[in-house]
């Protein structure tokens, strides 16, 4: 895929996909991992042979904020301890950009580096904010690097109604990491991937 000329309507389909996911009932869903960060569930993704991840925690801070240490930008490389390189290789109106980023060797490197190029998109979602993205297929693969693809993937951070500092941050994530992989070394390592971004991202945010 190369870039799209007009990057409007595939922020409106990426944000109706997501929408649509935090719309999928909760009986769907099979735990996969509970932490006193986050809990992370798990269902059969309609794009791909492997998982659509829902990872859900209270994060106590503004939306703005948290959200601004997660999309694109000099934040996000700085506290995620899994992204290793992140360049912003094309910027759209409306905060959509697009970005290659690299991400550290997992489970002793039996999940070898992986490289993605994103489109990200982040727009307003009831009183919060919904941040999201899809790979694209744009760009030479960088040596000693597997090109991983993200089907779409988002965070919604909302306020808590009742505690305006707390947010309630919930993320839909199905990251298909290709390369000869087993399926089980996999959502071991997302399941621990997503919880331990919630850890990450508190301590960033408490800095």
């Amino acid at each position: 895929m190369d870039l799209p000329p007009d990057s409007a309507p595939l922020a409106a389909e990426l944000r109706n996909t997501l929408v649509r996911y935090h719309g999928i009932a909760g009986s769907q869903w099979r735990l996969a991992k509970k932490t006193k960060d986050a809990t992370v569930w798990r269902k059969p993704s309609e794009e791909f042979s492997g998982y659509l991840y829902k990872a859900q925690g209270v994060v106590e801070d503004v939306t703005n904020r948290i959200v601004d240490h997660i999309r694109p930008g000099p934040y996000r490389l700085y506290w995620d301890s899994l992204m290793t390189t992140m360049d912003i290789m094309e910027t759209f109106e409306e905060n959509c950009c697009v970005m290659r980023y690299t991400t550290a060797g997992q489970l002793w490197n039996i999940i070898a580096p992986r490289e993605f190029v994103d489109f990200s998109y982040t727009t307003s979602y009831e009183d919060g904010l919904l941040t999201c993205g899809i790979s694209l297929d744009y760009g030479e693969v960088r040596p000693n690097f597997v090109r991983g693809f993200n089907h779409p993937c988002g965070w919604f951070c909302v306020p808590l109604k009742d505690y305006p500092n707390h947010s309630l941050l919930t993320g839909y994530i199905q990251t298909e990491l290709r390369g000869m992989l087993p399926q089980s070394a996999v959502d071991t390592a997302m399941s621990s991937t997503l919880a331990n971004f919630y850890s990450d991202l508190k301590k960033a945010l408490k800095t």
